[in-house]
């Protein structure tokens, strides 16, 4: 067993870059002309920060920024984003009253939830996307029900009590810009967009594009686009168009130190189900992170990481607080550093790496990291 070596006291953290969120807001804001442009924070800032990520948004420009769900919408206010907001998911019986008397603009796709903003309204209307279901059978009214939706909306426009600020509508499959669901969608939201303007409704904003509309599909532009993952410098095409190619930067780096050290015999078993054995004496390395902190235990043999100075595998399953690498026969200690994955500037796995390994999205290997992880903000930029 190797003693430890002198280093930094933290057991692992996940690096956030502010420099590079600016730079791809920036980038994204080039890409798509005069349309204004939503940041999407929701999930903690897909597992990068909300807060920070949507400060950062709007010193690079962002017009809006988008949360999913209400507690994101009234955390930002509360942390005093004075700018445009947009939430979209809400259920029955949640406090509407809060997010529009803060301003918060909201999403509405069935009568019903016309009605509850109407409830909520004290001294100013409530402002209000309509969401059209325009092929993925998600959120939206579906346009057999539009007209519906429209004239409940009208009727509360009348009173005083909404006003309809936008009319939008979410990408199946922009992630694959050449097919053909992007074109029936497309055209889906088109004539839902006339048949809200034979009806009376003309609102500034036509919103459908997300990151792979934003960048692949300029069509899909608008008024407004919502890119969320190329936000954080992850292509929404994964391997098949990487960042790189892109003009996007990676902002995470997941990085640990070494828990333990040892040299085991060849023949010895690793981790729960000893579902791997050392070909030959091998030495190992102890990573303090597991499937508790947000890695995808799917990953077990198999997922990538920097170590020892060259690209190791992770052998074994990946436990709940821990996961072994072979360093094969590498000169290492406790102490030393392992990066999990970051913008493979460096010889780095990426998050596309893992993602692999784990059979998932980047999106989902960033997102799912959890509190135990501190994050921790440089800014490249400055």
């Amino acid at each position: 067993m190797s003693e430890p070596r002198e280093s930094s006291n933290v057991r692992a953290e996940a690096v956030v870059d502010l420099g590079a969120i600016r730079h791809n807001v920036a980038t994204l804001r080039a890409r798509v002309g005069t349309a204004q442009l939503m940041t999407v924070v929701k999930a903690d800032g897909y597992g990068h920060g909300m807060v920070p990520v949507a400060r950062a948004a709007r010193e690079a420009g962002a017009d809006w920024i988008g949360a999913a769900v209400l507690e994101e919408a009234l955390a930002l206010r509360a942390a005093g984003d004075t700018g445009p907001i947009f939430c979209w998911l809400t259920t029955p019986g949640e406090p509407l009253e809060q997010a529009i008397a803060a301003g918060i603009d909201l999403s509405a796709a069935a009568p019903w939830e016309i009605d509850e903003l109407a409830a909520g309204v004290t001294d100013r209307p409530a402002r209000v996307h309509l969401k059209i279901d325009t092929g993925m059978s998600r959120g939206g009214a579906v346009p057999e029900e539009w007209p519906a939706l429209i004239r409940a909306a009208l009727r509360e426009v009348k009173a005083g009590r909404l006003e309809i600020t936008g009319i939008w509508s979410h990408l199946s499959s922009s992630d694959e810009p050449k097919s053909a669901a992007n074109e029936a969608q497309l055209a889906t939201f088109e004539s839902a967009v006339e048949i809200a303007a034979s009806l009376g409704v003309e609102p500034p904003l036509r919103h459908l594009a997300n990151s792979g509309g934003t960048l692949a599909l300029p069509e899909t532009h608008f008024d407004l686009v919502r890119p969320g993952i190329a936000t954080y410098g992850l292509s929404p095409f994964g391997h098949e168009l990487p960042s790189s190619e892109l003009g996007l930067r990676p902002a995470m780096t997941l990085r640990a130190r070494l828990a333990m050290v040892k040299r085991v015999p060849a023949g010895a078993g690793v981790s729960y189900g000893l579902t791997w054995t050392a070909p030959r004496p091998s030495t190992l390395g102890l990573i303090p992170l597991g499937y508790g902190d947000g890695l995808p235990r799917h990953a077990s043999n198999g997922a990538p990481v920097q170590a020892g100075g060259a690209r190791r595998t992770i052998v074994g399953r990946i436990c709940m607080d821990q996961c072994v690498v072979n360093l094969e026969d590498a000169e290492a200690a406790a102490g030393d550093e392992v990066v999990l994955f970051g913008p493979g500037t460096g010889g780095e796995p990426t998050a596309d790496d893992w993602a692999d390994a784990a059979g998932t999205i980047n999106y989902e290997i960033v997102t799912r990291l959890g509190a135990r992880i501190p994050r921790r903000y440089v800014d490249s930029g400055r």
